[in-house]
Formats: C-alpha cells, structure tokens, sequence
C-alpha cells in the first residue's frame, strides 16, 4: 500500500525527504499546447531516480482513481497565460476558434445519441498529479484513443508540481501504466444544474400539473355553488300550509280584508248611533260617504233625541253575504253610548278588492241585535285549600298597609322597607298616584303543603306564601274602589316581605252569569241598568264582596 504522506507526492516533485524544494525559474524546457486530431507528442521525459518515479507515479494512480460510490472531480487547468506578442484580436479569434470546436463537437455526440448509440456525454476524469519530469503514459492495448484534447500544463515553477486534466472517454479510468484499473460501470442520466430544471419531460409534466389542479379547482367551485344555489332555491320556495276547511273555518282564514271591513263599519255604526237635531245636516253629510245610495240616509233615526256614542268595538262575528260572494260581510258591531247602554249592530259590507281593501260600501241598513249569550260560571274546586288566619291579620296589620300606601304612591325608598331584594317588577313600580289612601279590606294566606301538617303553622326561613287581599282604594275624584289583588309573600328572619303582586282574584263561590239568578253578595245593585249590568267590564264590586264573605 502506498503512502499518501511519502515524500514522493510533497511539493518539492522529486526532492528527497527532508529537503526542500527548489525556487525560482524552472529549469526545465516549456511544454507546447496540442491542439489537432492524431496522436499528442510525447513530452521529452526527465531522468529520475526510479524508486522516485515509481513513488509518484503510485501516489498519482491513488489519487485519480475514485473511490466506490465516489464521482471523480477534475481539479481546474492552470490559468492560461496570453503569449507576450498575442494581440487582444488575435485572443478573441482563438477563443472563437476553440468555442466553435466545442460546438462542433458536443454537436456531433448528440448526433451519435440520436442514431442509437450508447455513448453519452464525456465525463471528466480524475485529475492526475505528476512532476514535469514524470514519464509519459501509454493507452493499454485495446483502449480507445482520448476523446478530449489534452493540454499540458505551462512551466511549473521548482518544487510546485504540475496539474494535467485529463478527460478519458465513457467507461475508462485515467490510471498508471504499470496497472490499469477496472471500468467502472455507469448508468446513463442527465444531472441538471443546480437550481435547474431536468430537460427531458420536466416542464411538461409541471405544466401538466398545474393545469390539472386548476382544472380541477375550478370544477369543485362550480359544482360548490350549484349545490349552494340549489339548497338555497329550495329553502326559500313558497310552501303551503295544506289546511283543510274545518281549519280555514276555524280560524278565519279567507281573501276578505275582515279586520279592513271591522274597522269601516265600527266608523259607520259610531256615526249612525251619534245624533241630535243640532247636527242633522253634518250627520247625513258624513253617513252618505260610508253607504250606497239605496241605504236608509239617517241611518235609521227618526229626528227626534239625541244621543252620543262613546265606542264602537267589532265583537268579532263576519257572516257571508251570499249575494256577493267573497266581497261581501254582515259585520258585528258593539257600541256603548255615553248612558252606559251597549248595543249590538250588524253592518252589511262590500269590498271591490280583495286584495288591497279599497272599495269599502255600506250594501244595507243596519240592524240591532241582542248581546252575545252568557254562560254559567263554575265553581273553582277549593275545598283543599287551608287558610292561616293568624298569618292572614298579621299581614293585614303589620306589612300590607304600608307596602300598599308605598305602592299606591310609587316611593320606591319606601317601597324597600317591605319588598325581597328579587322582588318582580309589578312589585316595585307602583300606581304613581293613581289611587291613593288604601284600606286593607280583607286578607286570606293559603298554608303551603309542606307546611299543612304542622300545629300551628310553622314556616321556615324563605318559605314563600300566597295570599289573597281586597283593597278599598280613593281615587282622584274622592270615590272609593275596590280592587282585589294575589301576592306572594317571603317569610325571612326579619319577618315577611312581599315578593311579587297581580291582579284580579276569583270567584270561589262561582255562579250564573245572569244578576237575576245570583243571590246573596254577588247579586247587581238594583240602581243598575239591565244594559249596564249586562256590559262585559261589569263592576268589579261583585268579585271583592264574594271574597270577603267567604
């Protein structure tokens, strides 16, 4: 095995081990640059020492031959230096000169590749290292001839060896000539540059690429946004609801403007039931603009009284009017005059347009009618019910008379005093003076469940309780009222506070709706008129006194 490290591969080319080299001039003759087709001359060989040579020319075939897995990199050729007599033309034309030969030749490789060979492009060789003086080599029997130019390198300077790059033809390995080193087998590739692109089917297959995937993104948005538009056109399509008649009947669904037609008619019956001598001509004057021509023009009155209607409310009743199809109602109208009487109308209307409302007629003279019939009113079942009525007059004395006069008032700082931090809204707004000097008239507390098997009657803290209270109240005009109220109260360790209040309380007792039938507390005093008592807003008198009998 040869050292790497002898002697013989040092800079001094030749020198023994431990001597210098030597500097300045060479003293040997310049080599001449080959140019041309035939064979190189052959360099006039330097006698040397033969273990020298020998040394050398192993250390060269070491380093030049690659290694396995290893590419040989060429070392790069001596700069060349211009002749001192080469004019700057004369360079330019040999560079030409040279370029053109490289043309020419790597032109006529890729005409080999074309018609089928196997050559491809040379492939540098290693480099190989020598002295000036080292003998020249000789191509082993059967080797092709160099494909490449072979330059010689310029004078080497004493003691720097000369560097002579060799390019050998595929398949072959510069070596020494004392043994020739085994071909190394290659598989034909092209490398591109560094930061290029592989020539053969590389910028088509990337062109193809991308045109694939835009193709394909364009496709899943169109198709996006068809599925998109056809989810969104059948969400938003009309749908109908499929009633059959008993619904439209039911709740009186059809194409006439009912609450339109309600309205005119309300107008009409609160000018027919408004009259007076006085206002004869401007009464007819405005009943002429609601009804046809054919229709009674005093609507019915005679020209004597007066009278003055204070409201006219559709009681929601619209017959058919068969004669004119689906333009025509029998509208039920309930007017209340400025004696207290509530009558009933019913007030024939046309419609011209279902659709928009216009058109409106009076067809008829009007007619007075009876009042809705009234039912019987049951008995609530309240025979479960336990009352406390320790805590009903501990209420009525202690919390209520002031929570009441605070209420009736709206002073919330007062207000405070009686109500739980989460007391409701109707609990601390107050009547804002609308009723004033309250008088607690009667109190009922219902006992919880949890609470009815105790005795006596033991409420834990945040038990809540309902009670029930009747409240005589002064209004602005110095007349009582009364009114009747359900509350919830909180039993806490301060005492018991009130949590929420509403109005209206029921009848336990029950009864007819008719006053002739009531007995007792809940009957119609007898300076009631029939007509009066007989008013959907009837006196809340009656409720207030049956709870206070119970």
């Amino acid at each position: 095995m040869t050292d790497h490290n002898s002697p013989a591969g040092a800079v001094g080319g030749g020198q023994p081990s431990g001597q210098p080299g030597s500097f300045g001039p060479s003293q040997q003759p310049p080599q001449q640059v080959w140019q041309g087709q035939g064979q190189p001359p052959q360099p006039q060989p330097q006698q040397l020492p033969s273990d020298a040579a020998r040394a050398q020319v192993a250390a060269a075939w070491v380093r030049s031959t690659p290694r396995a897995g290893q590419a040989a990199v060429p070392s790069l050729p001596p700069r060349e230096t211009r002749p001192q007599g080469e004019s700057k033309k004369e360079k330019r034309e040999r560079e030409r000169a040279a370029r053109k030969a490289v043309y020419e030749q790597k032109k006529a490789e890729k005409e080999q590749r074309k018609r089928g060979g196997t050559a491809t492009a040379a492939t540098p060789g290693p480099v190989a290292t020598a002295p000036a003086a080292a003998a020249p080599q000789t191509p082993a029997a059967g080797t092709p001839p160099l494909s490449h130019s072979l330059t010689a390198a310029p004078p080497a300077t004493a003691g720097v060896p000369v560097t002579t790059a060799r390019t050998n033809t595929p398949g072959h390995t510069a070596a020494p000539a004392e043994a020739a080193p085994k071909p190394h087998a290659h598989r034909d590739f092209v490398v591109p540059k560094p930061g290029g692109r592989i020539t053969t089917g590389g910028r088509r297959t990337h062109v193809a690429l991308r045109a694939t995937l835009l193709i394909t993104t364009c496709v899943f948005a169109l198709g996006s946004c068809g599925v998109m538009g056809l989810v969104i056109g059948k969400s938003s399509g009309p749908k109908t609801a499929g009633l059959d008649t008993a619904d439209v009947n039911k709740y009186r669904l059809t194409d006439f403007p009912t609450r339109q037609a309600a309205t005119f008619a309300e107008q009409y019956a609160l000018l027919c039931m408004t009259f007076s001598p006085e206002t004869a001509s401007t009464r007819r004057a405005n009943l002429a603009r609601y009804a046809s021509s054919g229709v009674d023009a005093e609507c019915g009155w005679s020209g004597e009284g007066t009278s003055t209607a204070v409201s006219a409310t559709w009681d929601g009743t619209a017959e058919d009017l068969a004669e004119y199809g689906d333009h025509g109602r029998y509208i039920g109208v309930q007017v209340r005059t400025d004696d207290g009487t509530l009558t009933t109308l019913t007030v024939p209307v046309y419609v011209k347009s279902l659709t928009t409302g216009e058109g409106m007629r009076v067809a008829g003279d009007v007619g007075q009618m009876p009042l809705p019939g009234r039912a019987d009113v049951p008995e609530t079942d309240q025979d479960d019910e336990v009352v406390d009525d320790a805590l009903a007059q501990q209420l009525q004395q202690q919390v209520l008379p002031g929570y009441f006069a605070a209420w009736g008032a709206s002073d919330a700082t007062a207000m405070t005093r009686f109500t739980t931090p989460d007391a409701s809204q109707s609990a601390t707004s107050g009547l804002a003076g609308r009723l004033t000097t309250p008088t607690i008239n009667d109190v009922v507390a219902l006992v919880p469940k949890n609470v009815q098997n105790t005795d006596p009657y033991t409420y834990p803290a945040g038990q809540a309780v309902e009670i029930r209270v009747v409240v005589d109240w002064g209004d602005p005009k110095g007349e009582t009222v009364r009114r009747a109220y359900r509350m919830t109260v909180v039993n806490t360790a301060q005492g018991w506070f009130i949590k929420d209040i509403r109005g209206g309380v029921l009848d336990s007792q029950g009864g007819r709706a008719d006053s002739e039938g009531a007995t007792g507390a809940g009957a119609a005093s007898p300076s009631t008129s029939p007509s009066a008592s007989a008013s959907p807003s009837a006196s809340a008198s009656t409720t207030t006194q049956s709870s206070k009998g119970r």
